[in-house]
């Protein structure tokens, strides 16, 4: 079934209508008519619709039915390192497609990739795209925020934002997700730090742990920081049973 996302500006009861760019998707290109349902997306809920009108590429739809929500009870923002590529596009769609609250790139010391104020808003518009789609594709009732990217003293600042935040890092030791869990079992809100492709500094880690973020280990393997993330999420999204 199609998904689209409903335009927030133009309500009335039991009736929803695609914004300007979904509208013309679901006319020109899925040459859709009245009488087809799809998937609503409004203000965080999702909804079965059924087109009942199109009048050019104004699409307006009968709500038919409430659907359960998609979205997780555990709010995740990734953190991340900025990486060299087109791996930060790639980190997006997976992290978003898990249910991933929202996706922050932050500029650490050994990252490679270096963003000036205005190159940082072009990725930014271009990321959120991503985002979008994946939310789409993966049936999420909420679209993910994805930032700017941020300096490091900045992310210092939204760690204490969080009920929790923890950094998966390779020197860390005996300290594993499981054990997190067991010792946040209730938590709303976690914030997961990753380093780009040359890891953190110590000093970057002591400066996370002074705010108290907890370092933990992923195993005794090392992972790319495209892999390290997807697989915090995954496997936090699991141990907070939202895979079930």
């Amino acid at each position: 079934m199609h998904r689209f996302y409903a335009d927030k500006n133009r309500l009335s009861v039991g009736m929803a209508y695609l914004t300007q760019e979904d509208a013309r998707h679901a006319t020109r290109v899925l040459r859709m008519a009245p009488g087809e349902q799809a998937e609503i997306f409004l203000n965080g809920s999702r909804f079965l619709g059924e087109i009942c009108e199109i009048a050019g590429d104004d699409v307006a739809l009968r709500l038919v039915s409430e659907l359960p929500s998609t979205e997780a009870r555990l709010r995740v923002t990734l953190y991340q390192g900025l990486p060299k590529a087109d791996k930060m596009e790639l980190i997006i769609q997976k992290a978003v497609e898990l249910g991933a609250e929202a996706v922050v790139p932050v500029a650490m010391s050994r990252c490679v990739v270096r963003l000036d104020e205005h190159d940082g808003r072009k990725k930014q518009e271009r990321w959120q795209k991503i985002a979008r789609e994946a939310c789409k594709q993966s049936g999420r009732c909420l679209m993910p925020r994805v930032d700017a990217p941020i300096p490091f003293r900045e992310l210092l600042n939204r760690l204490q934002g969080h009920d929790a935040a923890i950094v998966p890092w390779e020197d860390a030791r005996g300290y594993s997700l499981n054990q997190f869990h067991r010792e946040h079992p209730d938590i709303a809100s976690l914030a997961v730090v990753i380093g780009p492709e040359g890891g953190m500094s110590s000093e970057e880690v002591e400066a996370m742990r002074q705010t108290g973020c907890l370092p933990v280990t992923l195993g005794p393997r090392i992972l790319r920081t495209e892999t390290a993330g997807l697989a915090a999420v995954s496997a936090l999204m699991c141990l907070y049973s939202e895979m079930t």
